[in-house]
């Protein structure tokens, strides 16, 4: 990840988003789905990538914002 990505992962039993470069996270969510909504809109107004970390850790979901940012050049 780059500087200022932001990464939605889970920790202690919550959902997480930490922007690239924090240590501590900037927010907190019960479930997955609330987490990866917050993080998605925080990169969206930082024109960042957002990182969606499955339960065990290994990355599930890659968003590029603005998606003209996105280096990959394929539909989806």
């Amino acid at each position: 990840m780059s500087k200022g990505d932001v990464e939605t992962y889970q920790e202690d039993g919550q959902w997480k988003n930490r922007p690239e470069g924090n240590e501590r996270a900037s927010s907190t969510h019960d479930t997955k789905s609330e987490a990866a909504a917050a993080g998605r809109d925080t990169a969206v107004e930082r024109g960042t990538e957002h990182v969606i970390k499955k339960q065990d850790g290994t990355i599930g979901e890659k968003n590029t914002y603005p998606r003209s940012r996105d280096p990959r050049d394929i539909e989806g």
